[in-house]
């Protein structure tokens, strides 16, 4: 594991592999804000009493849509980042340029289904909670917030969309392994 966060690179390859990074970043950034647009729509309230303060330093007074998409974007790019470097370390040495990124573009698809089926998941968990567990009615009543079971069930779509991510990336990675393993073995 070390290997793989402070590995000895090559320079060709370590600006393909932060293209990759970057390229993970658009995609999941781009994931995050269309995420939070949906569930802005769920629950006005998990933005405006606990997102907005989070990203307030985001704030530069446009209209709430715009600032959600921000926050959207500020919350997810990072993963997308990290997620790409990881595939990247694992493609770009393995395969050329042009497959490599298909192996890694194939990667952020198994990442973002993996983030989306996860949400469908919390999503569908949300609608079964009415917001009465002990976190949730003490974070609700420190916020002022009034729609309990909507604040809840959008606490579980994106709680449950970072558990999908992760699941994502590893199933990415031992996929991604994988297919290296046959490589090799087909040229030995």
């Amino acid at each position: 594991m070390i290997r793989l966060l402070f590995p000895k690179i090559h320079p060709r390859h370590a600006w393909l592999m932060l293209r990759m990074a970057v390229a993970g970043a658009l995609v999941s950034g781009c994931y995050g804000i269309l995420h939070d647009q949906f569930t802005y729509s769920i629950s006005l309230e998990y933005f405006t009493r606990f997102k907005f303060d989070q990203f307030r330093a985001a704030d530069f007074g446009l209209p709430e849509r715009v600032f959600v998409a921000e926050i959207g974007f500020l919350a997810t790019w990072w993963v997308g980042f990290f997620s790409g470097w990881l595939l990247g370390r694992i493609a770009v040495p393995a395969w050329p340029p042009e497959v490599a990124w298909k192996k890694v573009g194939c990667g952020f698809l198994v990442i973002s289904g993996a983030a989306v089926l996860a949400g469908f998941i919390g999503y569908v968990m949300g609608l079964s909670q009415d917001g009465t567990g002990a976190r949730w009615v003490e974070m609700c009543a420190q916020l002022g917030v009034e729609d309990v079971r909507a604040f809840t069930r959008v606490g579980y779509i994106h709680n449950a969309g970072y558990l999908g991510g992760l699941i994502g990336l590893v199933a990415a990675i031992i996929w991604i392994l994988r297919e290296k393993r046959m490589i090799r073995r087909i040229a030995s």
